[in-house]
């Protein structure tokens, strides 16, 4: 598990589709391993991994899961494992049963980490909320290593005050696994906003969505002055990369942003 911080992380974004069937894609999680480097600290998956959405108004409940069923349970093994981190996505039971929650868990990091996505996916024609339950407005800041990390899912993304408040309580780098619906502009809104939330927070931002040609790949890492460092095409791929808290703070003694706003 987690050893000696060191003030780095070494990532591998895996940019794979879920399908309907939850069995298949808990073998997937064991694909992903057998191909793991060795000194990897945190892989990242994409939102709805333990089973994808399905039809736009598809019931979810039949597959919702406790934190501790078989989806949550494989990540944590495999966190044991792997000695490396596993964040990824799942529906998880809620009080209303009818309508689960659009879940990040994050095994293997220095405490266990869940994050319900707090803005659901209402626009361009959809309704998730028809069929998923909000999570509480409560930002999730973790830590892997000692590294500080912000969770948000997919159409969080679109909210920048979520991504401010993670930078408010010290989040350094902000995760974001999706399931970013393609379309015209999808992907330059994707880019974009990823790019933004980097630049205005001070921040890495790592995206890590489903491929083509239901979504929009481009999985990607951002670095803090909102250069892109690694960055996927639309269809099925891995992506390494090392993200460091001293390039945080380099660009923070040149854009001291953060401290310098008024609202």
């Amino acid at each position: 598990m987690p050893g000696q911080p060191s003030g780095r992380l070494r990532l591998r974004l895996v940019q794979r589709a879920s399908g309907l069937e939850p069995t298949e894609n808990l073998a997937a999680l064991d694909d992903v391993a057998a191909d793991l480097p060795g000194d990897t600290d945190l892989v990242v998956l994409p939102e709805a991994f333990a089973r994808d959405f399905g039809e736009p108004g598809s019931d979810l409940a039949p597959f919702a899961e406790p934190l501790d069923g078989p989806f949550a349970d494989r990540l944590g093994a495999l966190a044991e494992e792997t000695g490396a981190a596993w964040l990824a996505g799942m529906f998880e039971v809620a009080e209303d049963a009818s309508r689960p929650l659009n879940t990040l868990v994050l095994a293997g990091g220095d405490e266990p980490a869940a994050y319900r996505k707090i803005h659901l996916y209402d626009s361009f024609g959809y309704r998730e909320s028809d069929t998923i339950s909000p999570g509480a407005l409560e930002p999730c800041v973790t830590t892997l290593d000692g590294f500080p990390l912000g969770l948000m899912t997919c159409y969080d993304l679109r909210f920048p005050e979520l991504p401010r408040a993670l930078a408010k309580r010290g989040a350094e780098a902000i995760v974001v696994p999706a399931a970013w619906v393609a379309g015209d502009r999808k992907v330059e809104h994707w880019r974009t906003l990823l790019r933004a939330r980097a630049i205005e927070n001070t921040v890495w931002v790592i995206g890590v969505g489903q491929p083509g040609p239901r979504y929009a790949g481009h999985s990607m890492v951002i670095a803090p002055d909102g250069d892109i460092v690694a960055e996927a095409e639309d269809g099925e791929a891995t992506l390494d990369a090392t993200i460091d808290r001293a390039a945080v703070a380099q660009v923070r003694r040149t854009n001291p942003s953060l401290e310098n706003r008024r609202m």
